[in-house]
């Protein structure tokens, strides 16, 4: 046992030094988490070799920016930090594959609309030339709120589809971004004049490619305007496109699978994103199947704007990846409890059958796993397999919302909320520490963002009280 612990303590410091960005290891750089109850891997070749990969009375072991050890560890190395696991689910970090981190300025706006109403009040206003710019100070606040709203929930990965309206609106979201300490991926709106591939080229390389944690996707509409060149950018990039698809039955009215298909989108296969994809009919499902794309898939939003349920087992079924996400204005708040809830019982209420897909056991796997397939970042996140990244969430399951404990996975789901969340660690990095996000001031980030709803409110023509 220790000759293996001793191979892969030098695993992990090869790997952090290959990556080139965390300080070199050293004793005390590092976090066990002692005696957990229950720890889900999510990785079906560990623990009780199911789809939850679990243990129960189990260490984790981080080192560095990686996963170490998960079972029982002996003998861990000097000076590590070490946490009492006793009454704690440790499992990987929530992944969520579709928001709009900008859109928390305008919670609460046009409840009583569908998406299309929803836009042209909350979103299409803000695009009018003749009201103010979103400025890099408004959007920093808004990502920075929604940022740790995100990390107080247990998310530790974040895909921020942003509608990048112009160069200082991107800095601000980027900046926020970088700040937060989350793994992210910026998805940056292809929409010329502005942004142009030139644009999105130096957001590249000025803000993203200087974090280690942060990857680039191409975000578009699905027009002819548009999509044909956002293909374009997407494959010169060699990064994933994501496209919001058939979100309302009116969608259809375009044709949008047409337009996708004559851009040659689907073709760009694991690296197309399909958000929504609510009213896909069945040969639509197959053919996404077909070409190995991916859904993002938002319960919430979708139940918020009317916009229906999405084809979940059929999609499943046909071997589409799917992932959650939590969509921004829509959403209301950044609770992926609530949003593995809806998940779950949309389906049931939907089929009148309680074993409908997604299970417990599915959505935990496509609100970690399963999301970071459909991003690509699955060989370094998404289970606690040895050797890949640290994003990690110990989770409380010793207060009045989730006692007594019964099915620790189960409730998990149907109990779970932030506030069990007790730390949450990114590549190793405590970003909440018991129950507190680190490294921001709240008070600070609340005040920015109720600033920022002057703006919003000029903007959006709301009276100011």
């Amino acid at each position: 046992m220790r000759r293996m612990q001793i191979g892969v303590f030098f695993v992990c410091v090869l790997g952090v030094l290959a990556f080139g960005w965390s300080q070199d290891l050293v004793a005390g750089d590092g976090t066990l988490i002692k005696k957990a109850s229950t720890v889900l891997t999510m990785d079906p070749n560990l623990g009780d070799k199911s789809v939850l990969g679990l243990f129960t009375n189990a260490d984790v072991l981080i080192l560095g920016d990686q996963i170490a050890a998960v079972g029982n560890v002996e003998n861990p190395p000097d000076g590590v930090q070490v946490i009492d696991g006793s009454g704690m689910i440790i499992m990987p970090g929530f992944v969520d594959t579709h928001d709009h981190l900008w859109q928390s300025v305008i919670r609460g706006c046009a409840t009583d609309e569908n998406v299309s109403g929803w836009f042209e009040r909350c979103v299409g206003p803000f695009f009018n030339k003749s009201k103010p710019p979103f400025s890099e100070a408004n959007a920093y606040a808004a990502v920075r709120l929604s940022t740790t709203a995100l990390i107080d929930t247990g998310v530790t990965t974040v895909t921020d589809w942003s509608h990048s309206s112009n160069a200082n609106f991107v800095k601000g979201n980027l900046d926020a971004l970088n700040d937060s300490g989350l793994r992210y991926a910026f998805a940056m709106s292809y929409f010329p004049p502005y942004p142009t591939e030139l644009d999105i080229k130096n957001a590249k390389k000025d803000f993203i490619d200087q974090n280690p944690l942060g990857t680039l996707q191409i975000a578009a509409g699905v027009s002819d305007a548009v999509l044909p060149g956002a293909v374009a950018v997407a494959k010169d990039l060699r990064v994933k496109l994501h496209v919001h698809l058939l979100e309302s039955a009116a969608q259809r009215k375009a044709k949008p699978f047409k337009i996708l298909e004559r851009a040659k989108a689907l073709e760009l296969g694991p690296d197309f994103i399909a958000a929504h994809a609510i009213h896909l009919i069945p040969t639509e499902i197959r053919e996404l199947a077909a070409h190995g794309n991916s859904v993002s898939h938002q319960p919430l939003s979708n139940m918020r704007l009317a916009s229906g349920i999405i084809h979940y087992t059929e999609m499943k079924e046909a071997g589409i990846r799917i992932g959650l996400g939590l969509d921004g204005g829509t959403n209301d708040t950044a609770d992926f409890f609530n949003n593995m809830r809806a998940a779950t019982g949309l389906q049931r209420a939907l089929w009148i059958d309680p074993k409908r897909s997604p299970t417990v056991e599915e959505v935990l796997r496509a609100a970690t796993l399963g999301g970071a397939e459909v991003l690509g970042m699955d060989k370094k996140i998404g289970s606690l397999t040895p050797g890949k990244q640290a994003d990690i969430i110990v989770i409380d399951m010793n207060m009045v919302n989730f006692a007594p404990v019964l099915k620790p996975a189960a409730q998990l789901v149907f109990n779970g909320q932030p506030p069990n969340v007790k730390w949450v660690f990114v590549a190793g990095h405590a970003l909440k520490e018991n129950g507190k996000v680190t490294g921001v001031d709240e008070r600070q980030v609340i005040d920015a963002a109720q600033t920022a709803s002057d703006y919003v409110k000029d903007v959006l023509n709301l009276p100011k009280q």
